[in-house]
C-alpha cells in the first residue's frame, strides 16, 4: 500500500470537521476519475442510509451505514457524494453518487470538478 498524500489527508481533515461541504476535488484511483465533491463521513453515511432505507430490496443494509464513524487518527478515505466516474466524455451516473475513496490509493488529484459534455 503506497504512503497517503499528506496534502490530501489535511483537505479530508478539514472537510471532517464540519466547516464545509463545499470542497470540489478530482480524483485519480484505480484509473478511474472520480469528480465531484466532498462530505463529512458523518453526512456521506447518512445520505446512503437514506437511499437504503427507501429501497425495498436493499433496506436491511441501511443500518450497516448508521454507526457512527471512528474518530481516531488522520482520516483514510474521500466520501464523494454529487460525484461522477468521468468515462470519456461522459460522466457516470447522470446524477451523481456517492462515492468513498480510500485516500492511499489516490494516484493524482486537483481540486475543483471536472465539468463533462452529453454531446
Amino acid at each position: 500500500m503506497s504512503k497517503p498524500d499528506e496534502l490530501l489527508v489535511d483537505v479530508a481533515a478539514l472537510v471532517e470537521s464540519g466547516r464545509s461541504n463545499q470542497m470540489s476535488l478530482t480524483v485519480v484511483a484505480g484509473g478511474a476519475v472520480i469528480t465531484g465533491r466532498l462530505a463529512p463521513e458523518a453526512v456521506w453515511r447518512q445520505r446512503v442510509s437514506e437511499v437504503l432505507a427507501d429501497s425495498a430490496h436493499l433496506s436491511d443494509f441501511s443500518a450497516v451505514f448508521t454507526s457512527a464513524p471512528r474518530k481516531d487518527g488522520a482520516p483514510t478515505h474521500l466520501h464523494f457524494h454529487v460525484a461522477r466516474i468521468l468515462q470519456g466524455t461522459v460522466g457516470i451516473p447522470e446524477t451523481g453518487g456517492m462515492y468513498r475513496v480510500a485516500i492511499a490509493d489516490v494516484s493524482a488529484w486537483t481540486m475543483g470538478d471536472f465539468s463533462y459534455s452529453e454531446h
